[in-house]
């Protein structure tokens, strides 16, 4: 069990965009935020001005306490852990030596560790051991959120009493949660999508049209529903907010970063200079994804060529050319 209280205190760790809508969904939840930042410039700019860089003209309330230690964090009751899947394990690492284990843990993350193909609570167990793990994952933009406009996402974990707690501890009229009992599923999700997304930037980004981006989308959300259930996910997860509702947003909207990252690419911006500075998921998902799914043996074919594209082992136009000329085959 969570041992979660009405009054109680919610830890975010991570003081980017995503982190900082987070900590106002929290707010509006009626919680106490404890909002952690590496970034001493973010820190205090929310102290003097109640505002970050990362969400300009966003009004950060009182409830809202930034701090550069993990250790101030240790009144929180659970932590909502939102920063790059690749940075998660040292991270989690941090907040192991800084405080005691026992309070869940809220992976806001959306990709698969490169260095050992684990997905985000999986890394956390390791890292945080004795801390109950969760992922919160859905079709969000940290600027909705921010602005609070109506999102709706999915929190899940092993405990399916764990997972409704925080998901109420954690909702508000704006910000629904809805909870689920399976984690890898929602993970999976979050990760694949990004990696579609960037695919359909590409097709944008070569001018293909519309048509060719719902194609794509399409046979991209059968190879994610593979991959799921070669790991057990439930059809019903990845028939939802954080598995068909997170493909439906990233692959249509230039807010996704990684659909902007593909759109670049397919625009002929070199693979160093696609991403605009900004944070792209999906680029260090796509060849552990790839990875996973031939040792699983499940046939990604976009993913393949995604992963391709990035590792630069085949340009975008070929990359393409390849995925027309398969054959064709009977839908599934």
């Amino acid at each position: 069990m969570s041992g979660l209280t009405a009054s109680s205190v919610i830890g975010i760790v991570g003081g980017g965009a995503y982190g900082t809508a987070l900590a106002l969904a929290a707010a509006r939840a009626g919680r106490e935020v404890l909002f952690w930042a590496r970034d001493a410039a973010t820190v205090a700019a929310i102290r003097e001005t109640r505002q970050t860089p990362h969400l300009p003209g966003v009004i950060l309330p009182e409830a809202i306490t930034a701090t550069g230690s993990l250790a101030a964090l240790s009144a929180s009751g659970a932590f909502v852990v939102a920063v790059p899947t690749q940075s998660l394990r040292q991270v989690c690492e941090g907040l192991a030596q800084a405080l005691p284990s026992g309070r869940p843990v809220i992976s806001a993350a959306k990709g698969i560790e490169q260095a050992t193909g684990l997905f985000t609570t999986q890394v956390i167990a390791q890292a945080w051991p004795g801390s109950p793990a969760a992922i919160l994952s859905g079709p969000s933009f940290a600027a909705d959120i921010g602005r609070g406009l109506p999102t709706a996402v999915t929190l899940a974990a092993q405990d399916a009493n764990l997972a409704r707690s925080l998901a109420e501890a954690l909702s508000s009229s704006a910000f629904r949660i809805y909870h689920s009992a399976d984690p890898r599923g929602v993970e999976i999700g979050g990760a694949a999508k990004n990696v579609l997304a960037i695919a359909a930037g590409i097709t944008i980004g070569l001018g293909y049209g519309e048509s060719a981006r719902a194609a794509l989308v399409a046979r991209g959300f059968s190879e994610l529903r593979r991959f799921g259930e070669a790991f057990g996910a439930q059809g019903e997860t990845l028939m939802g907010l954080s598995g068909l509702g997170d493909v439906v947003l990233s692959c249509a909207s230039p807010q996704s970063r990684n659909f902007a990252f593909g759109l670049a690419l397919g625009q002929g911006r070199p693979i160093a200079d696609a991403s605009g500075g900004k944070l792209a998921e999906g680029a260090f998902t796509a060849s552990v994804l790839a990875r996973i799914a031939r040792e699983h043996k499940v046939e990604m074919p976009i993913a393949d060529a995604v992963a391709a594209i990035i590792a630069g082992e085949i340009g975008v136009r070929e990359a393409v050319a390849g995925l027309l000329a398969r054959p064709i085959r009977a839908e599934n």
